[in-house]
């Protein structure tokens, strides 16, 4: 699976792609892959605040249920009301597949992410593949 270049990504399993000073933020791939059938998205309300590195909601599958870290902080803007009916969604195309849509508060946070080719070498030392 070839990641996306222009997404940064955090050792969690998020990824972010950010136009101006809104990131869009969702799960990786290898995330859905490891959690099996989706089954529940819970997402904050328009107009929360996010903090960069602290839980904002959960994916719930068949086998487990796992927090999302956000990877940056600031505010909601816009929520995937799509993944309340069909959260299956996100196993069909991850990374197409938006959770939530942030206002960035400081972009110099995304500095701290991994771009495409370090989360893959992330994920090849987490695997030992």
């Amino acid at each position: 699976m070839a990641y996306p270049a222009n997404y940064k990504y955090t050792r969690e399993h998020e990824w972010i792609e950010v136009s101006g000073k809104t990131g869009t933020v969702g799960i990786t791939d290898y995330a859905q892959n490891s959690l099996g059938d989706i089954v529940f998205v819970d997402a904050p309300k328009v107009g929360s605040k996010v903090e960069k590195g602290a839980i904002f909601g959960s994916v719930e599958s068949v086998k487990a249920v796992s927090d999302l870290y956000s990877p940056v902080s600031g505010t909601v803007t816009e929520v995937n009301e799509s993944l309340k009916d069909s959260p299956e969604k996100i196993n069909t195309d991850a990374h197409a597949a938006w959770i939530i849509k942030v206002e960035l508060s400081d972009s110099a946070e995304l500095d701290s992410l991994l771009d495409a080719a370090a989360y893959e070498k992330f994920i090849a030392e987490e695997t030992g593949k």
